[in-house]
């Protein structure tokens, strides 16, 4: 006998679903784990190989707050699939939203689950160069999600640094920066 999911219970919906989820194990032996579903999402690290700097954002998490005290936390750029929206058209959207940047190619990365013991949440993660012409709009995030989104241009380097420091902490911005430093090392010379 397998592992299987024999019932499942909605126990909140919001910004978030939180459900209860009710599960046969192997033995037959009957156990219950919350589960956090709020759809897919992507991310996208943009770099400017011309200039050697990638556009970030920082902005405030609750989450993170409540748990470390810090004020704002540095990300790549990144969001929520909205209905009937493609990764790529999410992408796109997102790096217009929160950095005010036109992307062109998309080089993806991998499709990974950030939380797999809590959350339903895949994130499909991106690399996209793009040049400082791109740069269309402020950024900053929609007013009316209330994001308080700063835009930041690092140097790779410093970038590079943060990471091997711990001192990038979001798991999604590590990743990106670390494939980036693999598919093109040159940039970090």
């Amino acid at each position: 006998m397998a592992f299987e999911i024999t019932d499942t219970k909605i126990v909140h919906e919001g910004w978030g679903r939180f459900m209860i989820a009710t599960i046969r194990l192997p033995d037959g032996q009957i156990i219950r784990r919350e589960i956090e579903d709020h759809g897919a999402a992507v991310a996208v690290l943009a770099y400017d190989p011309e200039r050697r700097v990638a556009l970030m954002v920082s902005q405030f998490r609750p989450p993170v707050h409540l748990v470390s005290g810090d004020t704002a936390l540095l990300e790549i750029i990144a969001g929520g699939l909205e209905d009937d929206e493609t990764r790529e058209a999410c992408v796109r959207r997102e790096a217009m939203e929160e950095g005010g940047l036109r992307l062109g190619a998309l080089d993806h990365v991998v499709d990974a689950w950030p939380m797999p013991g809590i959350s339903t949440e895949r994130i499909a993660l991106y690399l996209a160069p793009y040049a400082q012409a791109d740069r269309v709009a402020a950024g900053g995030g929609l007013a009316e999600e209330n994001e308080g989104i700063t835009v930041v241009e690092l140097p790779l380097t410093q970038l590079a640094a943060l990471a091997d420091s711990g001192a990038l902490s979001d798991l999604k911005s590590y990743a990106t920066v670390q494939a980036l430093r693999l598919r093109r090392p040159e940039l970090f010379a």
